[in-house]
């Protein structure tokens, strides 16, 4: 997958892919520091569509499928979660949406 090649080479360290919950699906999951970015790829025809394709409705099942993957992992606790979108269309390179939304607002 060419997001998870893309995320390597800017520093993460993947934890996790296509990471299925009771609660949702989350398709990266990946560390960079302090920093535990939970990321939805989305693809579509072009980048702007493929960036409002995630609804309040994932955002929330998101973040719960988040806390889950957290409560199972003593080692991802402490670290600070983040939400990510990456938008991928055809021929075009990966944009990374750092901070998509706040946990709080999902």
């Amino acid at each position: 997958m060419l997001c998870l090649a893309w995320l390597v080479l800017r520093g993460y360290r993947i934890v996790g892919r296509r990471r299925r919950t009771p609660v949702g699906e989350i398709d990266i999951v990946a560390r960079r520091g302090q920093i535990l970015a939970i990321i939805e790829v989305k693809a579509r025809r072009d980048r702007d569509t493929a960036l409002e394709a995630v609804s309040s409705r994932q955002r929330r099942r998101l973040r719960r499928a988040a806390e889950w993957i957290i409560a199972g992992r003593a080692d991802l606790a402490a670290l600070d979660i983040r939400f990510d979108v990456i938008a991928v269309a055809p021929w075009r390179l990966p944009i990374n949406v750092i901070g998509a939304w706040r946990p709080d607002n999902g």
